[in-house]
């Protein structure tokens, strides 16, 4: 089973470049995010001609918004909000096998790095938190896949330079902690640190800043894809070849700033 999440930043925007995508790669079930529009203005028909005809959709006019799109049916959706917000943030869906798979665009959290000044920053600490309750309650045996934008890059070689960007949103010491305190909930395997040990650099979003961004290089690793101790086994059975960063597509016409990730769970 292949799975990959995106965020698009915007769907309806980029349909022909999520249909080529589709075309070409061929996942089983593709989650997005940053869909930035309502239920009834998703691109569906695109989706259904390409042949992913099952969808499970949480959507939000101009902004957020998350999806799943599937070639298999999806059961049991499940949209949760987070903080109280509204956001449409979070969207569940189980897939064959008894896997559920959770989609996730966690939030950005604004520019300066201090909950006191910046309430977008406590949103985003605070978001972290409620993952990290709720995970701690999965049982030991549940096959769960998160995916998705969680909008932090945990490791010193998941940015251009660890040291210059401690005190950015995304890789400042207070957001790698609180998300490894969301990883160690459930023992949550980080597959492509699993499959790609650092030092290797991994990267799945760019700027639009750069002029060359292939050139500058100068990402983060933002975009992952983890899951339960009881799928690591499948999730890790492909070896580093079972999992991609699609960074080409970051270099199609209109592109996001995000790049796709897959893996594929030899079940």
């Amino acid at each position: 089973m292949k799975i990959t999440t995106w965020n698009i930043n915007s769907v309806r925007l980029r349909i022909d470049q999520v249909t080529r995508f589709l075309c070409e790669e061929k996942p089983d079930v593709l989650c997005l995010q940053e869909i930035k529009c309502v239920e009834d203005s998703f691109p569906t028909k695109a989706f259904h001609q390409a042949g992913y005809k099952h969808l499970a959709i949480s959507g939000q006019a101009g902004y957020h918004g998350v999806a799943i799109a599937s070639r298999l049916p999806l059961k049991k959706i499940e949209k949760r909000d987070f903080c109280g917000k509204g956001d449409a943030r979070h969207i569940a869906a189980s897939v064959e096998g008894g896997i559920r798979i959770h989609n996730f665009y966690i939030p950005a959290g604004g520019d300066e790095p201090d909950p006191k000044k910046n309430e977008k920053f406590a949103h985003k600490l605070d978001f972290l938190d409620e993952l990290t309750a709720w995970f701690s309650e999965l049982g030991p045996r549940s096959k769960n896949i998160i995916v998705g934008d969680f909008n932090v890059a945990p490791c010193e070689h998941d940015v251009w330079s660890h040291k210059q960007l401690l005190k950015v949103v995304s890789h400042t010491p207070i957001e790698v902690e609180k998300l490894g305190q969301v990883q160690a909930a459930h023992k949550w395997v980080d597959v492509a640190r699993e499959l790609v040990p650092e030092p290797e650099k991994l990267f799945t979003w760019w700027s639009y800043r750069a002029r060359d961004w292939r050139a500058s290089n100068r990402g983060r690793r933002l975009d992952h894809i983890w899951v339960s101790p009881a799928l690591k086994k499948a999730a890790l059975g492909g070896g580093r070849k079972a999992y991609s960063i699609h960074d080409d597509v970051r270099g199609w016409e209109r592109p996001s700033d995000h790049a796709p990730v897959s893996v594929t769970l030899k079940l």
